[in-house]
């Protein structure tokens, strides 16, 4: 289901060439447009038309808006059951081009080329397609496999810093939950760019696909995967309703943090696993400024969690470095007393 693609994409010609596709949509945003698709079309060979799909780039285009607007373009385009959706682009662009895909015409093919160090360790694998709704991230969605995902590594050297080390927070998730070597190999990189990164993303993705084989709806085990998003997601929610969004991987770093000093005020870590985790984690993220943020409007948010039962706030907690508990609920006031924490870091 995974492919990494050699320089020529021949992998991803088979593919075609090998399946009954009646026309090609690929959906890019302006940055994958520019510095991604010129290398897709310059290995590309097939005899399918194909159309060019463009949106804005970044969390807030991911809405229903704009998956309305793409259903009316495939409409528009005469797109049938046996189109293709090539989702080229970071996590917004899988999330919306397989939401996209998977509801239109109750369903048609697509695959994913993941073009950011997050989408591809992360976002671009498990079969989760979404939008946003309101301030909630990812509310509606579907789980709807793609026909495949091709991972070109490459792609990685166009990234800026800031999106790298984005994608590097899910990769330093997946080792605190279910892979401490894994781990301890990540905490050892003293410079984060596309060399040393490159070779520890398929253990990540290996990881990840691990746990969706498990569990494709998260039902159980998957549940995992959501460390360190509860808290995240809420900070990252609140970061693009007030004008100054976040990137993803940033939220999760502080997520991780406050989700640490959860899982050690639950008695589920040792105080000196909490300090290790917290400070390597600190290596690589910087303070994120939530002093205006006020505990009930983060509460608001992590009340209507999509992870949520009973109308209790589900975390998913760790017992460990590399492993993981899910569906663990916590007293308001250890919550609050954790993002209390994360705001005096900056004071330390």
């Amino acid at each position: 289901m995974i492919t990494i693609l050699n320089d020529n994409f021949s992998q991803l010609n088979d593919f075609l060439s090998t399946r009954s596709f009646s026309k090609i949509f690929i959906l890019v945003d302006e940055n994958t447009h520019e510095y991604c698709l010129p290398v897709l079309l310059g290995n590309l060979e097939t005899d399918l038309a194909f159309e060019i799909l463009e949106i804005e780039p970044g969390e807030e285009m991911k809405n229903i808006q704009t998956a309305n607007q793409l259903w009316e373009i495939l409409t528009e385009m005469q797109a049938d059951r046996k189109a293709l959706v090539i989702n080229l682009g970071g996590g917004v662009i899988t999330d919306m081009g397989g939401f996209v895909a998977s509801t239109y015409k109750r369903g048609i093919p697509f695959i994913n080329i993941p073009t950011t160090l997050l989408s591809m360790c992360d976002a671009s694998i498990g079969g989760k397609t979404g939008i946003d709704l309101m301030h909630y991230k990812n509310m509606v969605g579907t789980f709807t496999f793609p026909e495949q995902i091709f991972v070109y590594p490459k792609f990685l050297e166009t990234l800026p810093y800031k999106e790298l080390r984005s994608g590097f927070a899910e990769m330093l998730k997946h080792g605190l939950i279910a892979d401490e070597k894994h781990w301890e190999n990540l905490i050892h990189i003293s410079k984060l760019d596309a060399d040393t990164v490159v070779p520890h993303i398929e253990t990540s993705m290996e990881i990840k696909q691990s746990v969706v084989q498990q569990d494709f709806q998260e039902k159980n085990i998957r549940k995992t995967l959501n460390f360190g998003h509860t808290i995240g997601h809420a900070i990252e929610s609140l970061c693009l309703s007030q004008g100054n969004p976040i990137l993803h991987g940033e939220a999760v770093a502080m997520g991780m943090i406050t989700e640490t000093h959860l899982s050690f005020s639950e008695s589920l870590i040792s105080e000196e696993d909490c300090t290790i985790i917290i400070e390597n984690i600190q290596k690589y993220y910087p303070y994120l400024d939530i002093s205006d943020f006020k505990d009930e409007d983060i509460f608001a948010l992590l009340i209507n969690d999509k992870k949520n039962t009973d109308s209790k706030i589900n975390f998913s907690l760790i017992s460990g470095i590399g492993s993981c508990t899910f569906d663990y609920q916590c007293s308001k006031k250890k919550i609050a007393l954790s993002i209390e924490y994360y705001r005096k870091l900056n004071d330390a």
